[in-house]
């Protein structure tokens, strides 16, 4: 049975998965969840994602979501074909989980309060907090400056070596 991954494409954690996946090569099945239409808060789909996100992935019956731990199920299970995503080479894996801990604890903390004022607020009809938005954006130029600094140093935040920090 093929992997079926549900999502919504604007989402950039569904898109996180696509990309691990399309990596690999390995085929699923995309299945739409229309946010817009409130499709991810229907009884049927919190059965299968309790907190009524997206992405998730039904795979022969194993049902696992939240993008990240998606990405690294994949990334285990098929870890044999396609990209090389996570370095094997001790110091460059402490790299690796030091980029993956800067994109979850820095970037996303950043970007996401500023995305949803500037972008999903609109998309539901909102008006953005304009306040709110310049705080966000100070904070999200502030975390841009530290990893300006890091790529002055080494290739990618998660070090000279390509790997899945760079696609999240």
């Amino acid at each position: 049975m093929v992997l079926k991954l549900y999502g919504f494409s604007p989402s950039t954690n569904t898109q996180r998965v696509v990309l691990v996946l399309n990596e690999l090569k390995v085929p699923f099945e995309y299945v739409t969840v229309d946010l817009s239409k409130g499709e991810h808060k229907g009884e049927d789909y919190m059965k299968i994602q309790p907190f009524g996100c997206v992405p998730c992935i039904d795979d022969d019956g194993f049902v696992l979501y939240e993008s990240r731990a998606i990405c690294h199920y994949i990334i285990a299970k098929y870890a044999n074909q396609g990209t090389e995503l996570v370095p094997t080479e001790l110091k460059a894996n402490a790299l690796y989980a030091q980029g993956l801990s800067l994109e979850l604890g820095s970037f996303e903390a950043a970007a996401a309060p500023f995305v949803y004022e500037k972008l999903f607020k609109p998309y539901q009809g909102l008006s953005p907090d304009e306040h709110s938005v310049k705080l966000y954006e100070s904070n999200l130029m502030n975390c841009l400056d530290g990893y300006e600094r890091i790529l002055s140093k080494q290739k990618y935040i998660g070090g000279n070596v390509s790997n899945l920090v760079k696609t999240h």
